[in-house]
């Protein structure tokens, strides 16, 4: 097999509809459908070369070597499928702080799904690709797709995957991102929604509820109705973070100033600005809007929490090869 290189470049998605909880751990389904954005601000980088040379596989993350347990496990999976047994190098650059809860992990598996399965001779269609990257990180199936994207949760892992959800025309969806702390989280998302499937007593009543949300927010996408559109998604945010309120032992995202954050989205609310926040396994508030109101959106956010801390995205491309 010759070293070939391949490099693939896969943005992060934030979630509208969360995913928070697995029905199984190994294959990563998760017990509900989820839908979300893919950011064009965002994204992750990533090179992988199968070199017979190689006695163990090579992860470098941003410069350095790192801990490659978790990438050489779902190189295996690539492996398998290629029916190769050849380790590999991997490069990956996040253009993203790594697990603050902005989504670095959809965008390095996505991108780390694409350029393995390329360099290592497959040609998978996005269907397959989604697949694939979800086995690295749920959340990475909606990463493969620009957009809005849904991830169907399915039963097993041949029925699990995202696919793309149409944008209607002047529905121009944007974020203005607030990153109140780029450091390492305490509690990794898979640990927490690990605990709170386990221990939440409100648990089921988020399965059903997400569901719900999930089929009203569809609704408003097709009737273009931003506002009903907003709610749904700042309200399920809101529900998912109550869930870690209620785990044992409880355990808290958000920070004394992703509340004053979202104090500051509520105020500009009142007064007449179409704007809701979301946040996700972090204490980064992300405010959803429309084109037209991210200079206000990001003028006040940076009054208060300084203009290097509020970065503006809007729908990012799919996975592509660079």
């Amino acid at each position: 097999m010759n070293a070939t290189t391949y490099t693939a470049r896969a943005h992060t998605n934030i979630a509208l509809i969360k995913y928070w909880g697995k029905k199984d751990e190994e294959l990563i389904l998760p017990m509900n459908n989820s839908l979300s954005l893919t950011l064009d601000r965002f994204y992750t980088e990533t090179s992988v070369t199968f070199d017979e040379q190689l006695k163990d596989d090579l992860f470098l993350l941003d410069g350095s070597r790192e801990n490659g347990n978790k990438v050489s496990k779902f190189l295996d999976i690539v492996r398998k499928k290629a029916e190769i047994n050849i380790k590999a190098k991997v490069i990956s650059q996040n253009h993203v702080p790594s697990t603050a809860g902005l989504a670095s992990s959809a965008s390095a598996y996505a991108a780390l799904a694409l350029a393995a399965s390329k360099a290592a001779g497959l040609s998978l269609d996005k269907k397959e690709l989604s697949r694939l990257a979800r086995r690295g990180s749920g959340s990475a199936c909606r990463s493969i797709y620009g957009g809005l994207v849904e991830w169907q949760e399915g039963t097993d892992d041949q029925t699990s995957f995202a696919y793309p959800i149409e944008m209607p025309n002047n529905f121009e969806i944007t974020m203005v991102t607030l990153v109140i702390n780029a450091d390492y989280k305490k509690i990794s998302s898979r640990a927490g929604m690990k605990r709170v499937v386990e221990t939440s007593p409100y648990y089921p009543a988020w399965v059903q509820t997400a569901a719900k949300d999930l089929k009203n927010i569809k609704q408003a996408i097709v009737e273009r109705d931003f506002e009903t559109f907003g709610e749904i998604a700042e309200e399920n945010a809101m529900k998912m973070h109550a869930l870690n309120m209620s785990a044992h032992p409880h355990f808290n995202y958000l920070e004394p100033n992703s509340i004053k954050a979202m104090q500051i989205v509520e105020k500009l609310r009142l007064e007449g600005v179409s704007c809701y926040y979301t946040l996700d396994a972090g204490p980064n508030v992300k405010v959803i809007c429309l084109k037209r109101d991210v200079k206000v959106i990001a003028d006040t956010l940076s009054d208060s929490f300084g203009q290097e801390k509020v970065l503006v995205a809007g729908p990012g491309p799919a996975a592509h090869l660079i």
